[in-house]
């Protein structure tokens, strides 16, 4: 076998006060050089071998970092590679393919309910041949990293001197007393420059010059100003609140008219971050902002489009205290849990309020149900008291969704591959259950525009993320299909509000290394701008009164057949997100006559326009003249006069 190559020589000492600082400050630079180049969450299967597994369902592919088992041990998705002999000769091998300066491993236990199992001790060889292995020196001895105490928290373990090599393995030296020969790891390592190979074509990544890196809170605050700075005809940035620890939630809005909502034009948002070590959507969303800053100078026709007809707002961070929690960790030791909650421990998609069961209860209870409201649920008064355990960045949140018509949104997430849509929260607390809203082919089709568009989520070849196979389902499934959530963002924003929204589950990664950034962008590009672009689809008008001709607000359009309704913006001014055919649609308004009209949605992604102009009744006209002292006008006194002779008769 060729000779390993060392990168630096590593002899062992009693370091002195000094030598210890200097020897703090290699390791954090090696620290941070590891988290730099990885090797390891994107490999095929066939590259990755092992000694020895109990089973198929923990053999060598289970033991990528943080993967996750199913709910039963001994399926075909467990949570670990798990060796089928207790002993020492056990490993688990990655061929890396090319020569590869190996710099560190991290380790975790295996994921799982009813089993603990971790690897406490381990060593570390590498081999250029896979034939011949020579171990990890620490100076004259074999190195023995320390491994878990536990399944979850990640351990990352460097080399005391960086090798380059092709294959490196991990051999178990001990582990947890009651558990066997279990593991999940990630190899740290940047491949090197060989002439010999022929395969070392550096991989595809983006040709949008982007600022592809993982941002904290003020570097995020930096960017968004430069975009702003950038484009300051089209972009705005403004607050809706702050964390718990007082973060701001920034928004950037880009439209031609910024921080206007003009007539007739839609407003779209994405949300991303919600759980804040799901960092992949927080930077698509900040690429989302540069790409079309760029763009719209550049005169690309699509994004001026979008930017003329569409005001859009980006929030890229719900839950910056957490997102902050897990950047100081990194991509590869937050682990899989660690800042996905709020300052105080709330899981912020559990935090909105459950209108699903209120309405679905006081359907049961009404005797005629076309009489319980089907929209616009107002928020139950225990949830707005002072010590409700609501987040204020989920208060933040609804005061914005209040306060502008948004007509389509969604939420970006991490930690698998699928779509998913409303309703979020199953009937009768069932823990998984199809549970479809009154506008379930609608929002399908949302689903699949970005599933079918996503370049690995419309990959047929793809590895599954976890332990569910989305494929067989096109990569979208109902949100109570997959798991029941009660409280959820996109409930509540279906119910409270005319938004109608679908969370997003970008990758199987929830932190994705910042290597992978601009392949993950050219991932979702088309996915992102395709989505946005069907706020256009349906019919949208302005509700007026026939006298004054201004705007109606609070104007109720029906779809006959569509057991949803939506109500007029403060201008008067409407979107009603539908599906391509012909519909009936009635509108009214308290004081007003009803009005209906035939409505034609045709295949392109264009609205159809359908106004409405209502009448006031009698009633109404008089209540209006008599509060200003004005005098009753002739026609209102026959009308008033022929309205009274009909209720006599009847």
């Amino acid at each position: 076998s060729p000779p390993l190559s060392e990168t630096n020589s590593w002899t062992p000492r009693t370091p002195a006060k000094k030598e210890t600082r200097k020897r703090k400050t290699q390791e954090t630079a090696r620290l941070k050089m590891t988290n730099q180049n990885w090797v390891g969450k994107q490999l095929p299967i066939y590259q990755i071998q092992a000694s020895s597994y109990q089973r198929s369902g923990l053999g060598p592919h289970r033991g990528r970092l943080n993967i996750q088992s199913g709910i039963e041990d001994g399926d075909l998705y467990d949570g670990a590679w798990c060796a089928e002999y207790k002993d020492r000769h056990q490993w688990l091998e990655v061929d890396a393919l090319h020569l590869t300066l190996f710099t560190g491993v991290i380790l975790q236990g295996r994921n799982s309910i009813w089993s603990w199992d971790w690897v406490e001790t381990y060593k570390v060889q590498l081999s250029n041949d896979s034939v011949t292995w020579h171990t990890s020196m620490n100076g004259t001895q074999e190195a023995l990293f320390e491994g878990n105490q536990n399944p979850e928290t990640p351990v990352l373990g460097l080399l005391p001197v960086p090798t380059v090599a092709r294959f490196i393995r991990i051999n178990p030296q001990t582990w947890y007393s009651n558990g066997t020969v279990c593991l999940r790891a990630e190899i740290l390592g940047c491949r090197v420059h060989d002439p010999s190979d022929i395969y070392s074509a550096h991989e595809s990544g983006s040709k949008d010059a982007l600022d592809f890196r993982h941002h904290n809170y003020k570097e995020m605050r930096k960017l968004m100003k430069s975009v702003t700075e950038e484009c300051p005809d089209i972009t705005r940035v403004y607050t809706i609140g702050r964390s718990y620890m007082g973060l701001k939630l920034y928004v950037m809005e880009i439209s031609d008219n910024p921080g206007k909502h003009e007539l007739g034009e839609p407003e779209f948002r994405y949300v991303a971050g919600m759980h804040g070590n799901e960092a992949l959507g927080r930077e698509l969303v900040l690429n989302l902002m540069q790409y079309m800053c760029k763009e719209y100078k550049k005169g690309n026709q699509r994004i001026v489009r979008l930017v003329t007809e569409t005001r859009i707002h980006l929030l890229p961070s719900m839950n910056p205290d957490g997102y902050e929690e897990a950047y100081v960790k990194g991509s590869e030791l937050s682990g899989w849990a660690e800042g996905r909650y709020s300052f105080e421990g709330i899981d912020l998609n559990h935090n909105f309020p459950d209108l699903n069961n209120i309405m679905w209860d006081t359907q049961e209870k009404a005797a005629d149900k076309s009489k319980v409201p089907n929209h616009y649920i107002p928020i139950p008064e225990y949830y707005t008291k002072e010590d409700a355990t609501v987040a204020p960045e989920t208060r933040a949140v609804i005061s914005w969704m209040q306060d502008i018509p948004f007509v389509l949104s969604a939420n970006l997430h991490g930690g698998e591959l699928v779509v998913t849509y409303p309703f979020d929260c199953t009937r009768d607390w069932a823990p998984q259950e199809d549970t479809p809203t009154a506008d379930n082919a609608f929002f399908r089709w949302l689903a699949s525009v970005y599933a079918s568009t996503n370049l690995v989520m419309a990959n047929p070849d793809r590895r599954i993320c976890h332990y569910e196979e989305f494929q067989s389902h096109n990569n979208i499934i109902n949100g109570g299909a997959w798991h029941t959530v009660p409280g959820s963002m996109n409930d509540f924003s279906y119910l409270h509000t005319n938004c109608f929204e679908v969370t997003v589950e970008l990758s199987c990664d929830k932190f994705p290394h910042v290597s992978e950034l601009p392949i993950e962008w050219e991932n979702n590009k088309e996915s992102l701008l395709v989505y946005m672009e069907q706020v256009h689809r349906g019919i949208k008008g302005v509700v007026r009164d026939k006298l004054t001709k201004k705007g109606i607000a609070d104007a109720i359009i029906k779809v006959e057949d569509h057991d949803h309704d939506i109500r007029s913006a403060a201008d008067g001014d409407y979107w009603r997100l539908l599906n391509p055919g012909e519909y009936k649609v009635i509108v009214w308004a308290v004081g007003y006559f009803p009005s209906m009209r035939r409505c034609n949605v045709g295949m392109e992604p264009n609205p159809t326009i359908c106004d409405f102009i209502l009448t006031k009744t009698p009633i109404q006209r008089l209540k209006e003249i008599r509060a200003k002292g004005e005098k009753i006008p002739q026609d209102l006194q026959l009308r008033l006069r022929a309205l009274r002779l009909r209720n006599f008769i009847a």
